[in-house]
């Protein structure tokens, strides 16, 4: 029998569910994004809305503010559904331009934590 641990492989973490404190779920993440210098988890990319996937929007939130919930098993995210919303997205059939640091900045802003790579 193997012990509790701090660390999940990345593949275990993609369809989590995200939910609210109250344990309302906010979508579930599709994937995240690491830095591929420092190895780094920068941000999870969750999907929301939609209907079996069809016309669901991507939500890419710092990493940060994300904390896990053992009693619910899933990611928190102490997020309003009017602040779900208005966060930046973009389509499913789009990409976000992660090379784009302004845009990053904007996210980080908007979640009001500093950047992971300093700065604010």
């Amino acid at each position: 029998m193997s012990r509790p641990h701090p660390l999940i492989a990345s593949d275990r973490v993609e369809g989590t569910a995200v939910r609210r404190p109250s344990g309302d779920l906010v979508g579930h993440i599709e994937r995240l994004m690491i830095d591929k210098i420092t190895g780094q988890v920068s941000y999870a990319v969750l999907s929301f809305g939609g209907f079996f996937g069809l016309g669901s929007k991507l939500l890419p939130v710092p990493w940060g503010k994300l904390s896990y919930n053992t009693r619910f098993e899933a990611y928190e995210l102490d997020i309003s559904e009017s602040e779900l919303r208005n966060a930046p997205s973009f389509g499913a059939d789009q990409d976000f331009d992660w090379g784009d640091r302004s845009q990053e900045a904007a996210l980080h802003r908007y979640y009001g934590i500093p950047p992971y790579w300093g700065g604010f």
